[in-house]
């Protein structure tokens, strides 16, 4: 793969992964036609950026095939899109980003050790960097977070060589199911809950996808998730927030190598909070074990690990009551996981649920909600949902659309809210329909509730 010079490559997507891709291969000297179907000026500005690099961009039609030697596809477009399902039928090999990457590593390459699963994975490729840092190895979260994986695989150091000895991969399902030939020294699946469903047809081909991260070396799965313990291999390796018996257990309050009795670290001293947390900090340390990475460095790293931003993110705190943001639990089962996390709350949810059913979620969080506020295009189904599992909870719709919205929601929350309680946004959806993305989304309830002051908690509650 490394002898491209003039070979024709066609890249779909000026995104960040494929613009990372379309300049590798321009490095490479190979001849980089790139198309989008969109014509933004996001999708403009990248294009004026290739084409000064020595592309040829295409926007606004990503359907018509050019001739190519190779097509590399960005992630969020499926494999059956009429672009590379022509160029499968005129003989063109039709690859992802990771696909690429891994061939442009080498057999010589640093090692990848991957995490996926519904959800968790930015939290936990995030404290996997950390331990292997805190190990003195040379790494960087790349992949679905980070730096994208073909600059990861072609940085050098000072010498010349592999800037990495190891690399931290976080893969979506996408990523996965577009790139069959990476071989993980070893691979975790935090969970599986349906998501992407409208990308994959069925949960089988979801499942599927997230299983190639088993690819190849030390298969690592949560032994609390039903779907995930079914699917492990026989010779995996489990973490368990419950069983005695797994490889990664909770002893009292520290979590131990069962086959070591080593301590990895003490559940009271991580920053970050929830079960699902802990859960992920297991999966890091298991990941890290299966490196050979020394207790020691687990616990520093983990114990100095803050939670990333829009992810249970405390906010503030005013009169007794905590503003958290957790604008990146876009689906019903982070949104649990998040609830979970909290013994009162003040829930501010709402947008497009994307065909999500929510009534598992109410139901099993009912006790612990004071009150909701719901936004977005999809506020009703959660307030039925509301209405048929807690019709005790206080509900608040509102109806506006633009992204001052979030002021008021934060606004009637704080009046909805006691001391002890936690104003939570966790919003359950996806933000398209109001905002630009979670990360707007959660930096405007961080901007409301900054500007809630003690007044203003309980005044309508």
């Amino acid at each position: 793969m490394t002898a491209l010079a003039g070979r024709r490559v066609l890249v779909a997507g000026v995104g960040v992964s494929g613009s990372a891709v379309a300049r590798a291969l321009l490095d490479l000297d190979a001849r980089v036609t790139v198309v989008d179907g969109s014509d933004g000026d996001r999708q403009r500005a990248s294009a004026d950026a290739l084409r000064a690099a020595g592309a040829v961009v295409r926007l606004g039609d990503d359907r018509t095939l050019v001739e190519a030697d190779l097509v590399v596809a960005a992630p969020g477009m499926r494999l059956d899109h009429p672009l590379f399902v022509a160029a499968r039928d005129a003989g063109m090999d039709v690859i992802g980003e990771p696909e690429l990457a891994w061939r442009l590593r080498g057999a010589q390459g640093a090692p990848w050790l991957g995490i996926t699963g519904t959800n968790g994975k930015t939290t936990t490729v995030g404290m996997l960097e950390a331990i292997l840092r805190a190990a003195g190895l040379r790494t960087v979260a790349a992949g679905n977070v980070g730096l994208p994986l073909v600059e990861a695989v072609r940085a050098r150091s000072t010498d010349g060589g592999p800037a990495y000895d190891v690399l931290a991969v976080e893969m979506s399902s996408q990523q996965l199911a577009w790139s069959p030939s990476p071989r993980y020294a070893a691979g975790a699946l935090l969970n599986i809950a349906e998501d992407h469903l409208d990308w994959h047809d069925d949960m089988d081909a979801y499942v599927a996808a997230k299983m190639r991260i088993w690819t190849g070396g030390i298969a690592i799965g949560n032994a609390d998730d039903d779907i995930v313990c079914a699917a492990l291999p026989e010779q995996g390796r489990v973490f368990s927030l419950v069983r005695e018996d797994a490889d990664y257990a909770l002893r009292g309050r520290d979590v131990v190598e069962t086959a070591t009795g080593d301590v990895l670290f003490a559940v009271d001293d991580l920053l970050v909070r929830g079960p699902h947390n802990l859960a992920n900090a297991m999966a890091a340390a298991a990941l890290a074990r299966s490196y050979d990475v020394a207790p020691d460095a687990i616990r520093a790293a983990l114990t100095a690990f803050a939670p990333g931003r829009h992810r249970n993110e405390l906010i503030t705190s005013v009169a007794a009551v905590d503003f958290v943001d957790d604008s990146k639990a876009t689906n019903p089962h982070a949104a649990a996981a998040s609830l979970a996390a909290y013994e009162h709350v003040v829930w501010i949810a709402g947008g497009l649920l994307k065909g999500a059913d929510v009534d598992q979620l109410v139901a099993s969080n009912a006790a612990r909600l004071r009150a909701a506020v719901l936004i977005g295009r999809d506020r009703a189904a959660i307030a039925s949902a509301l209405a048929r599992h807690a019709p005790d909870v206080p509900v608040v719709e509102l109806a506006a659309t633009d992204t001052d919205v979030m002021q008021t929601a934060v606004r009637r929350a704080a009046e909805l809210a006691a001391p002890g309680d936690t104003v939570l946004l966790a919003p359950t959806a996806a933000s398209w329909d109001i905002f630009r993305d979670y990360a707007q989304r959660g930096d405007l309830f961080a901007e409301a509730a900054r500007s809630i002051t003690e007044r203003d908690v309980g005044a309508g509650g």
